[in-house]
């Protein structure tokens, strides 16, 4: 005859639910412990406001700072067009925003490169919410600047007041606006932190004599103006210095006597127009071969100023050899040691002026004048 088998109990589990109903009997408890006694007030009112003072000068100052500039502060989002692999249409996908500022009546709109770079195509979105398609102008990867142009009547376009960088002094009031995480006409206040601050930029080349403040950029603010205290530009926020990509109390921008120089070279001929000496030059080759500082002249192209003006090539011979041509070492009186050495020199001067090139040949030093010609089309 077969007996049910009965589980047996085990005491210690019986122990354990006991203590688990207990804890969940304390922790409620003393949650509705929050609502004992008499907590309602039928009788409750909104406080009494307390009046307040005027507001401050300094308030009033950047208030009307805000409301002046805020409209010739624009909002760019950038596109790319990608062909649907199954229907073949064309679509536009959004790739990033940005900030920009109203150059003049015309429609032309100035921003940093990096915001429009690989971009297809671009809206800007003016103060009063209106969008327009934007057309890319020209470009300045070097300064980190382009120009976009958009077809809104002059009506509805008010160009950002232009001051001068050369004469700011570090703890000036500054105020940047631009449109941060997408957050548009976001102001942000500062000093000048440090002056004539190097960055590199997009193309690699260093942007010299840049705005060091801490006024708040973010990402989103690049291309936005930075405002002294009379509201006129004077720096285009570019980059921020941050291990983690947001604001830490570093932020640059490009001085408004570089835009004030590269904007219309930009409007006029879509790039910055630099006269040149018609060579082409290794960096780094000069150090590597001959263990001299300078650009290697590699190339001298026909009918340059630089043939006129005897300027000698690296060759290779028919059994291969290597017959370094000239080194720049110096160009009117300034040292090369790099490219950006040169061209800096070379964006001071107009085409038709001559140059006096310092060089390496044979082993001894030599200066040759050259005529610069205009840069190639």
């Amino acid at each position: 005859m077969y007996r049910p088998v009965v589980p047996q109990r085990n005491p210690v589990n019986g122990l354990l639910l006991v203590l688990v109903l207990a804890l969940v009997g304390l922790v409620v408890i003393e949650h509705w412990g929050w609502f004992r006694g008499p907590l309602r007030d039928p009788q409750a009112q909104p406080r009494e406001v307390t009046p307040r003072a005027d507001l401050h000068e300094d308030e009033k100052a950047t208030i009307a700072l805000f409301e002046q500039a805020a409209p010739s502060v624009v909002y760019i989002t950038t596109l790319v067009h990608q062909r649907d692999l199954f229907t073949l249409n064309v679509l536009e996908i959004p790739k990033g925003t940005g900030s920009g500022f109203i150059w003049d009546t015309k429609g032309y709109i100035v921003t940093n490169f990096h915001v429009i770079q690989d971009a297809t195509a671009a809206r800007v979105t003016l103060a009063d919410g209106s969008t327009w398609e934007a057309r890319l102008v020209g470009v300045a990867p070097d300064y980190d600047l382009a120009v976009l142009k958009i077809d809104a009547p002059p009506e509805r376009l008010q160009p950002i007041p232009v001051g001068t960088s050369f004469d700011l002094k570090v703890g000036q009031k500054v105020f940047a606006i631009g449109n941060p995480f997408g957050l548009d006409h976001t102001l942000t206040t500062g000093v000048i932190s440090g002056l004539n601050r190097q960055i590199r930029s997009v193309s690699g080349r260093t942007i010299k004599e840049v705005i060091q403040t801490d006024a708040a950029i973010n990402p989103g603010n690049s291309g936005g103006p930075l405002l002294d205290s009379a509201g006129r530009l004077i720096g285009v926020n570019t980059a921020i210095y941050s291990p983690s990509g947001a604001y830490a109390g570093v932020g640059f921008a490009v001085p408004v006597d570089t835009v004030n120089r590269v904007v219309p070279q930009l409007i006029r001929y879509g790039r910055v127009q630099r006269p040149t000496l018609g060579i082409e030059y290794h960096e780094s080759a000069a150090r590597r071969l001959a263990g001299v500082e300078g650009l290697l002249v590699v190339r001298v192209l026909p009918g340059s100023g630089a043939q006129k003006a005897g300027i000698r090539p690296t060759l290779v011979d028919e059994l291969g050899r290597i017959h370094l041509g000239d080194i720049i070492i110096g160009i009117d009186g300034h040292r090369v040691r790099n490219r950006d050495d040169l061209l800096d020199v070379l964006e001071s001067k107009q085409v038709g002026q001559s140059v006096t090139l310092r060089l390496w040949r044979n082993g001894q030093e030599v200066e040759v004048p050259v005529k610069l010609g205009p840069p190639p089309k």
